[in-house]
């Protein structure tokens, strides 16, 4: 379980999701980078496990065993900045005009990628997104009337300073009505379920010693250093 403070209240959020369902190509400059054939004409859905979750601040740590594999390559793990949603009651079958009314808030995550497993299992994206820290999450929950267009915000990540990703939730492919109304079509949300939709282009990887920064504008700065497992 995460707490996470709540914009404009006193109390904190106890984050602690039955699922997390991600996004992947959902920015057309994503699209293109990761060499996918066709722009998708549906969302792509992918789950990261609750494992996966952790605090601002908290490290992302490389597991040791990876240093077991002989990837061809090198070993390579990524940082993706994105906008993830809270879901704040039971949806299913919702419809897009009402979508967002089933979204309690909005916060930044790092969807954190373990490339090789990702291109590698033949079982797909499921072992190379949901490795322990794999998805830092925060620094806040905003809530739906306070986050201002939800489909305007800018989103950016620092890798040491250095600004690597830089866009804006305007540029997806899905809007967010349209992702939570597909998604509740087949999967029943439940609140405390998150919901991250996709991430810009620039991912790149990181390293031990590194810091991630993933700002989203009326969210905050969601920062966590990079470590080695020992």
């Amino acid at each position: 379980m995460i707490k996470l403070p709540i914009a404009g209240q006193s109390h904190e959020y106890e984050l602690n999701p039955s699922k997390i369902i991600a996004l992947g190509g959902n920015y057309l400059e994503h699209v293109k980078e990761s060499n996918i054939a066709k722009v998708p004409e549906e969302p792509v859905l992918f789950s990261k496990t609750p494992n996966s979750l952790t605090a601002p601040g908290s490290p992302i740590v490389i597991p040791a065993f990876l240093k077991e594999y002989d990837f061809e390559g090198g070993c390579r793990t990524d940082y993706e900045a994105e906008l993830a949603m809270i879901v704040g009651r039971r949806a299913k079958n919702v419809p897009e005009n009402d979508a967002l009314d089933y979204i309690f808030g909005f916060t930044c995550l790092n969807d954190v990628s373990q490339r090789n497993f990702q291109k590698g299992d033949v079982s797909g994206w499921f072992r190379g997104k949901s490795l322990d820290t794999f998805g830092p999450i925060g620094p806040v929950i905003v809530p739906v009337d306070r986050i201002g267009d939800p489909q305007n915000l800018r989103v950016q990540c620092r890798l040491n300073g250095k600004t690597v990703q830089d866009a804006n939730t305007a540029d997806m492919i899905f809007k967010l009505p349209v992702i939570i109304a597909f998604i509740s079509k087949m999967i029943t949300l439940e609140p405390g379920d998150v919901i991250t939709t996709g991430t810009p282009s620039g991912v790149g990887p990181i390293q031990p010693g590194d810091e991630v920064e993933v700002e989203i504008e009326n969210i905050g700065v969601l920062k966590n250093p990079v470590v080695a497992e020992i």
